[in-house]
């Protein structure tokens, strides 16, 4: 092959949120910026995901009135992370974080939209808050993009109603409801009509909500600023010398490219869901590293990782909990292919529970994902496989769906006959059709079924909690968690774990720098978002703990870059090398 070098300031490796972030900033401060990405598409998780991002402090919750105690989100952490609080990176994420949010905000297109009560998932921890933590991504009108649009990553299939992507609870509720009030008719006519038009005129929706309107606006915002990215481009090795990291080889259309960045490489390659290896090492639940189903891009196999340890950087190991878990159910695509579906929200919803393969309840269902997954594996423990049952009766199903399965009017039969989802006209007949014993079920349906009739679970408490209520459906009362089963038939989904996103990464300070195993920094290398050690410790402490600290610390590491430049003489690049770099 062919050899051709390119210079320029930054090298960023990854188009999700951190990377982008990363570049948007460093060229925003001047410096010339070259992102490779080595998927067909842009967005990588960031583009399937819901698009919430955790980060406390902001002008936007000032501006609702919301104003947190001095050190309550310090304290928040400091109780989420236990063991593994880093005050130095705690720190400059909570110092960063509102400054992120003002730049992108006042300075991009990139903006957002925070719900006046959205709790800390553990809200009545000491520092917890009802609100002012969480905020979505606002819409985006990806006619924007123009021609580029046809390289966004999709939205994950399993999240969306006919190819679209909901929005905000607002917009889920409407759907929802759709049957139940005319407003949410109107709505939900209204929004389809639009989504259907779009896929008739451009091939796709162009409403862009959650993720992918957050992937899309930072890859506007990475277009207004004449950032390259390059496409199906990977990595295939870091080149060094003997100061430091100088930049890397990529792959680019069957030619090797030596991209030599002078002030620095950042890795965001997006952590490691499905590199199988380091998942059987990392992952209690998965011996083998296969007992595992992510919804995350597969070509997130860790590169990121090896190419900082092939240079002396190494992967935090000891985090409590490898990745941010989530019950997932593995369903058949109309293609045949498999897709993994994450339940966020249907657990809480009255007239749900989850048993294990003994038949008995286990967990609150309305906790966190993440919480009811360590409920889930604790309960498995000693048994050939970790998974459980999401049950449910009629009513609920047709109220408020279950996992692939839409509420009504949307038809079931494809979910039954593929065996997703399976039915018995009784709770015993159910039990049958799981492979659980019948009298144990009936006993569990029975037993949640008194306490349910008064709003109450004696049991777990679901409910009980700020996060769980704000899940539930406000129109069912006392409890909008808790309703009895018994409007047959009855159904039920097989829960497996998952993941939306790895939280053990390389060990990094508080600029991003990737330290090696003396804790020295490596110089010109850095690393952002799930490339990066979590710094919420192996806990998940609110909705967008994953995507608040990759924008923030993409910010952060923006500005560190920006502020080495400074510190070097400055390069004139050649008319050749600006023509290849966006050639």
């Amino acid at each position: 092959m062919t050899q051709e070098q390119i210079t320029v300031d930054v090298l960023v490796v990854g188009t999700g949120a951190s990377g982008m972030a990363t570049a948007i900033t460093a060229a925003s401060q001047g410096l010339k910026v070259l992102v490779v990405e080595k998927e067909a598409r842009y967005g990588g998780t960031t583009a399937r995901s819901g698009g919430w991002l955790w980060i406390p402090g902001t002008r936007l919750a000032t501006e609702q009135g919301i104003h947190e105690p001095a050190g309550a989100a310090k304290d928040y952490l400091r109780h989420e992370t236990t063991t593994h609080f880093d005050e130095a990176r705690v720190d400059a994420f909570l110092a960063n974080g509102p400054k992120a949010i003002d730049f992108f905000t006042q300075s991009t297109c990139v903006q957002f939209d925070m719900p006046p009560v959205f709790p800390d998932y553990h809200a009545e921890a000491v520092g917890g808050q009802s609100g002012g933590r969480s905020m979505v991504t606002r819409p985006f009108d990806g006619r924007e993009l123009g021609p580029r649009i046809r390289q966004l990553a999709p939205a994950l299939p399993e999240l969306t109603v006919f190819g679209m992507m909901l929005g905000s609870g607002a917009e889920i509720k409407h759907f929802m409801r759709a049957f139940k009030s005319p407003a949410s008719f109107a709505y939900v006519t209204k929004r389809l009509g639009r989504h259907f038009l779009d896929v008739l005129r451009h091939g796709r929706g162009m409403t862009l909500t959650n993720g992918n309107a957050l992937a899309g606006r930072l890859a506007k915002a990475g277009m207004d600023l004449d950032i390259p990215v390059w496409l199906s481009s990977p990595v295939t090795r870091l080149v060094t010398d003997a100061t430091g990291v100088r930049g890397a080889e990529v792959l680019r259309e069957g030619r090797k490219v030596q991209v030599q960045a002078t002030v620095g490489v950042v890795l965001a390659c997006g952590g490691f869901p499905y590199d199988v290896e380091r998942r059987k090492a990392l992952f209690p639940h998965a011996p083998t590293g296969k007992e595992h189903f992510s919804p995350s891009p597969s070509t997130n196999t860790g590169d990121g990782l090896r190419l900082a340890e092939s240079v002396g950087g190494r992967v935090d190991g000891t985090i409590p909990h490898a990745a941010a878990w989530v019950p997932t159910s593995v369903t058949t695509r109309p293609d045949g292919s498999k897709g993994v579906m994450p339940h966020f929200i249907d657990r809480a919803k009255p007239g749900v529970i989850a048993v294990t393969r003994q038949g008995r309840r286990f967990a609150n269902e309305g906790n966190s994902y993440h919480d009811f997954v360590q409920a889930m594996v604790a309960a498995c423990r000693g048994e050939p496989e970790v998974s459980a049952w999401l049950l449910c009766d009629h009513k609920a199903l047709r109220s408020y769906g279950l996992g692939c399965v839409a509420p009504f009017p949307l038809p079931i039969g494809r979910h039954l006959k593929s065996g997703y989802l399976k039915r018995g006209s009784t709770v015993a007949e159910l039990a049958r059709q799981i492979g659980v014993d019948p009298q144990t079920l009936e006993a569990t349906v029975t037993e949640f079924n008194q306490g349910a009739r008064r709003g109450e679970d004696p049991a777990f408490g679901k409910g009980s909690k700020a996060y769980n209520r704000y899940q539930g459906d406000a129109l069912v009362t006392p409890n909008p968690c808790v309703a009895p089963l018994e409007h047959g038939p009855y159904y039920a989904i097989k829960l497996v774990v998952g993941d939306i996103g790895t939280f053990a990464g390389l060990v990094t300070d508080a600029q991003t720098r990737v330290l090696d195993a003396e804790r020295r920094p490596i110089p010109g290398l850095y690393a952002v978002g799930n490339d990066a050690a979590s710094i919420m410790g192996g806990n998940y402490p609110g909705a967008g703990i994953t995507l608040g600290p990759a924008l923030t610390f993409g910010y952060v590491a923006g500005m560190q870059l920006a502020a080495a430049k400074a510190a070097r003489p400055a390069a004139q690049p050649t008319p050749q090398r600006e023509a290849a770099l966006h050639a």
